[in-house]
Protein backbone atom coordinates (compact mmCIF):
# COMPACT_ATOMS: atom_id res chain seq x y z
CA UNK A 1 0.00 0.00 0.00
CA UNK A 2 1.33 3.40 -1.07
CA UNK A 3 0.70 6.57 0.25
CA UNK A 4 0.06 8.45 -2.96
CA UNK A 5 -3.02 9.81 -4.28
CA UNK A 6 -4.37 8.57 -7.04
CA UNK A 7 -7.97 8.27 -8.35
CA UNK A 8 -11.23 5.85 -7.98
CA UNK A 9 -14.33 5.18 -10.34
CA UNK A 10 -17.53 4.79 -8.57
CA UNK A 11 -21.07 5.20 -8.49
CA UNK A 12 -23.02 7.90 -7.79
CA UNK A 13 -25.62 7.38 -5.51
CA UNK A 14 -27.88 9.76 -6.67
CA UNK A 15 -27.89 9.23 -10.78
CA UNK A 16 -25.85 6.18 -10.98
CA UNK A 17 -23.01 7.60 -13.28
CA UNK A 18 -19.34 6.48 -13.11
CA UNK A 19 -17.92 9.18 -11.65
CA UNK A 20 -14.03 9.77 -10.42
CA UNK A 21 -12.88 10.97 -7.27
CA UNK A 22 -9.42 11.44 -5.79
CA UNK A 23 -8.22 9.42 -3.12
CA UNK A 24 -5.36 10.29 -1.02
CA UNK A 25 -4.08 7.61 1.61
CA UNK A 26 -1.45 9.30 3.13
CA UNK A 27 -3.88 11.55 6.04
CA UNK A 28 -5.41 7.95 7.61
CA UNK A 29 -8.83 7.26 7.79
CA UNK A 30 -11.07 10.11 6.15
CA UNK A 31 -14.34 11.30 5.58
CA UNK A 32 -14.91 13.70 3.07
CA UNK A 33 -17.29 14.81 -0.11
CA UNK A 34 -16.96 15.39 -3.67
CA UNK A 35 -19.64 16.44 -6.27
CA UNK A 36 -20.60 14.04 -8.39
CA UNK A 37 -19.48 15.13 -12.11
CA UNK A 38 -22.73 14.54 -14.16
CA UNK A 39 -25.51 15.63 -11.65
CA UNK A 40 -23.38 17.95 -8.82
CA UNK A 41 -24.85 16.24 -6.06
CA UNK A 42 -22.49 15.53 -3.08
CA UNK A 43 -21.01 12.07 -3.21
CA UNK A 44 -20.10 11.32 0.55
CA UNK A 45 -16.86 9.28 0.84
CA UNK A 46 -15.40 7.14 4.03
CA UNK A 47 -11.99 5.78 3.40
CA UNK A 48 -10.51 3.63 6.42
CA UNK A 49 -6.79 2.30 6.11
CA UNK A 50 -6.77 -1.18 7.36
CA UNK A 51 -2.92 -1.21 7.74
CA UNK A 52 -2.68 -5.01 9.52
CA UNK A 53 -4.03 -5.79 5.97
CA UNK A 54 -2.30 -3.39 3.66
CA UNK A 55 -5.34 -2.87 2.20
CA UNK A 56 -7.88 0.71 1.59
CA UNK A 57 -11.95 0.42 2.21
CA UNK A 58 -14.05 2.88 0.52
CA UNK A 59 -17.38 3.51 1.50
CA UNK A 60 -19.43 5.42 -0.69
CA UNK A 61 -23.55 7.01 -0.02
CA UNK A 62 -25.47 9.63 -0.71
CA UNK A 63 -25.67 10.66 3.24
CA UNK A 64 -28.96 11.84 2.80
CA UNK A 65 -30.55 8.90 5.07
CA UNK A 66 -32.52 10.28 8.62
CA UNK A 67 -31.63 9.52 12.30
CA UNK A 68 -34.67 9.29 13.96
Amino acid sequence: MRGDAFYQTVLCPHCGQATSVSIDASGGDQEYFEDCQSCCNPIHLQLHIDQQRQSLQLRVDSDDEQLY
